[in-house]
């Protein structure tokens, strides 16, 4: 009966811990809004690595005078860049999920 005690006591400060950091555990993590706002990064991330690409290789081809060539090249890398961004993210979210799976199980 002592150990039952001392384990609640011990979620109730998981609790209030994860709420001074702002993890609201009644907050849902990937819900619908969760899950929205993690799309729109992944957008972003996407479209940011092309237009930066675009950027550069407009600016190396006004600098050389070689029209298309950076011009193509750079946005492939930025598209290439943003994807992998973007992998990373989607790695990092389901490592998340993961692990609030594993807590949820074990409580």
């Amino acid at each position: 009966m002592h150990e039952d005690g001392g384990s609640e006591r011990l979620r109730q400060l998981e609790r209030r811990i994860a709420r001074a950091k702002g993890e609201d555990e009644s907050a849902p993590e990937t819900g619908d809004i969760g899950q929205a706002n993690v799309a729109w990064q992944m957008v972003t991330e996407l479209v940011a690595g092309i237009v930066i690409g675009l950027g550069i290789g407009l600016g190396l081809d006004a600098l050389f005078g070689t029209r298309p060539l950076f011009l193509v090249l750079f946005v492939l890398l930025g598209l290439v860049a943003g994807v992998r961004v973007m992998m990373r993210t989607a790695a990092d979210l389901q490592e998340k999920q993961a692990a609030k799976a594993a807590r949820d199980e074990r409580d």
